[in-house]
């Protein structure tokens, strides 16, 4: 329901240099003054961060706590049935805390050993080429927030949640790291605007809403899916469609709603042949070719 490292809230500074998060008004937490002043106070931390320094410590609620926990624990169980097997084993390598949210910096320490990655805070909009091109790094930016306590099982924004039990325990796979670091190898690549951007729509169709056949099943392997409550048990009743480059490449989507048209791999063997094999090798010029073919 939103796109990685765009749909942020603004967030600017004042006249006498105070942090705002710019929420809109429909934003569950528009009119609560408290969750407001968190979403600067988190958002200042961030902004004051360097890369190569600890990450500043998010001294989150007893309040804040508990969504995590309820979350965490019912997509827990939704991941057992709806998550790849490779997802599975890599949550259970990782063993995130169930019960409070993990700083961003305790993430970290406990994938470098595991795939090399580390997390990066973002106070809001990191720029795509940025965002994308971090992940050549071993780096994920991810927001240090998370939703309001009044509705847990929605966000209209990625959250702490999303970028932790979507992402983290999907970094936590040596294999699906391999495809964010290749992902971002590709952006280092390129140079035009188009290219990023047809890059970046393959990575929303596979590492965010990519979808999989596995013993006979359609399961789930995108952080997206994997991180909502909702879409998690919605997916199989979009269209299908099988793996394509040049159409993940030039397909536009609604980031307002749950995603209608998903991609489907024949397993994780073929994912990386597919997806893999074009973030390792594509160029300019190469992608190109591909939009000429939509064109």
């Amino acid at each position: 329901m939103f796109e990685e490292a765009q749909y942020f809230a603004p967030v600017t500074r004042g006249e006498t240099g105070e942090v705002v998060v710019e929420l809109a008004s429909s934003h569950p937490g528009f009119a609560d003054p408290v969750y407001r002043a968190r979403r600067n106070a988190i958002a200042l931390l961030a902004l004051g961060h360097k890369r190569g320094e600890p990450i500043p410590t998010a001294e989150y609620t007893d309040e804040e706590h508990e969504v995590w926990r309820l979350v965490s624990g019912e997509l827990a169980i939704k991941h057992r049935k709806y998550a790849v097997r490779e997802f599975l084993d890599a949550a259970e390598r990782l063993s995130l805390p169930a019960d409070r949210i993990p700083q961003l910096q305790e993430v970290g320490d406990l994938l470098q050993p595991l795939t090399g990655f580390r997390y990066l805070p973002a106070a809001g909009l990191v720029p795509l080429r940025d965002f994308y091109g971090s992940l050549a790094d071993d780096h994920f930016y991810s927001t240090q927030y998370i939703r309001h306590h009044t509705v847990p099982f929605y966000t209209p924004e990625p959250d702490v949640i999303h970028e932790v039990i979507g992402h983290a325990n999907t970094l936590a796979s040596d294999r699906f790291a391999a495809l964010y670091r290749a992902a971002g190898q590709a952006v280092r690549r390129v140079e035009t605007e188009e290219a990023l951007q047809f890059i970046s729509k393959v990575f929303w169709f596979t590492l965010e809403f990519g979808v999989m056949a596995e013993d006979g099943e359609l399961k789930a392997y995108g952080a997206g899916i994997l991180s909502s409550y909702g879409e998690i048990e919605e997916f199989r009743d979009m269209e299908i469609r099988p793996l394509d480059l040049a159409l993940m490449g030039t397909t536009d989507y609604d980031i307002t709603k749950y995603q209608d048209t998903l991609f489907r791999a024949d397993s994780l063997d073929h994912l990386e042949d597919v997806v893999g094999g074009f973030w390792s090798t594509c160029d300019d010029d190469s992608i190109a070719r591909l939009l000429a073919t939509r064109a």
